[in-house]
């Protein structure tokens, strides 16, 4: 008997995530065989030995008890609560814990905010680059993503015109990452109040992306984008992934603010496919208030002489003293966009120089074009290891340019 021809979903074209794709399966095969591989693909704190606050951990012991049985659909009331609490320390006061949703991180709230809005052929706005979740969970959905340029000769900041250029009768949201993966960039508050203004008088819903809201370096402010949306809805995100380093612990927030008379139905969409998941990873929500309410640990890291500091400063000058390599300094996130000079590297493409730099110098890195960009001329690496491995890369990397370019 024939065995069946099982085809994947025609909604996963166009869909990718090379963050944890073809070539972070070939690291895993060379681990396998015996090879130690620098990840810089991905912002996962604990592997290069950053730990969570004890505070949190200690919360979540204390709590076990109370986290055997299923909690509210859309997260228990303390950590819903304590997201309201930031809020208005922020100046956000149109927040009660009704409009906060704790999720298996941000990430299945992304998915969760897209499946309840979006009909087939809906427009959403993404940047470019962008964290590639967000243009897949627009893709999934049945909607087109449409990119608006953060190119690196304008600092990877967007421009409001080319912005307000892109609205058709079909859009529905714009998506701002900031501070941005994978750039680095923190938009100034002008910028953000542009972009704002064309939502409101276009009536499209704003979904702010902010997990690396406290990871901010040489002073660099953050504007939460809910202070400056009134006659529109506005939808934050932020979690304890990355600020509090808790990946696997997958806590992440979702909160509705500024207009929200007019999207009840919305809301009520929300909260249906939250209870369809049940709930999130209760034991998790019971860290929130701690994490929140306690003293903001990443500012030990992101400071002048912080391991995250460091790494950063150890990345600009590897970037400056080599022959090929350029980078807008990043001023925010945990990443470097990394460019190549296409004169001196005219055939660079930065897929098959990952995967290169994979197999000759066991490095792995993510390529510039997974992150949505039209050019194949950039990689994204992660601040997270010491900034002595990081030199030693960049050694590795310069190498192999060397070698590239003598082609």
């Amino acid at each position: 008997m024939p065995h069946p021809n099982i085809q994947p979903s025609s909604r996963l074209k166009g869909v990718k995530y090379e963050i944890r794709g073809d070539l972070a399966r070939r690291a895993l095969d060379l681990e396998k065989a015996g090879w130690d591989i620098v990840k810089l693909n991905i912002g996962n704190p604990g592997i290069f030995g950053f730990r969570t606050p004890e505070t949190m951990r200690l919360a979540m012991i204390e709590n076990l008890r109370d986290s055997e049985a299923y909690s509210h659909q859309k997260g228990i009331f303390p950590a819903r609560e304590a997201v309201v609490m930031r809020c208005q320390d922020r100046g956000i006061m149109d927040v009660n814990a009704d409009d906060v949703f704790i999720g298996n991180g941000v990430s299945e709230l992304i998915l969760l905010s897209m499946n309840a809005l979006l009909e087939t052929g809906d427009e959403v706005l993404v940047p470019s680059p962008d964290y590639p979740l967000w243009t897949a969970s627009v893709t999934l959905h049945g909607g087109k993503p449409v990119h608006y340029p953060c190119p690196p000769e304008r600092g990877h900041l967007p421009d409001p015109q080319e912005i307000a250029a892109l609205v058709t009768p079909r859009t529905r949201a714009i998506v701002l990452i900031s501070p941005n993966n994978p750039t680095g960039a923190v938009y100034p508050k002008p910028l953000l109040e542009a972009i704002v203004k064309i939502a409101e008088e276009k009536g499209l819903i704003i979904f702010s992306d902010e997990i690396y809201d406290q990871v901010l370096y040489e002073g660099s402010e953050f504007t939460p984008v809910a202070t400056l949306v009134k006659n529109t809805l506005c939808v934050s995100f932020c979690g304890l992934s990355k600020v509090w380093r808790a990946c696997g612990w997958r806590v992440g927030w979702m909160t509705l603010s500024g207009a929200k008379d007019g999207a009840k139905e919305y809301m009520q969409a929300l909260e249906l496919l939250s209870s369809l998941r049940l709930c999130a990873n209760v034991t998790g929500q019971w860290a929130v208030q701690t994490a929140l309410g306690g003293k903001q640990s990443i500012w030990e890291l992101t400071k002048p002489g912080g391991r995250l500091w460091q790494t950063r400063q150890t990345v600009l000058e590897g970037v400056e003293a080599s022959r090929y390599l350029s980078v807008v300094k990043p001023m925010g996130a945990m990443y470097a966009f990394v460019g190549v000079n296409k004169e001196l590297l005219p055939k660079f493409d930065d897929q098959s120089f990952g995967l290169e730099l994979l197999e000759r110098k066991h490095v792995l890195l993510s390529p510039g074009s997974s992150f949505n960009v039209p050019y194949k001329t950039h990689f994204r690496i992660t601040l997270l290891p010491d900034w002595e491995t990081m030199r030693d890369v960049f050694g590795r990397m310069e190498e192999l340019l060397d070698e590239i370019a003598k082609r």
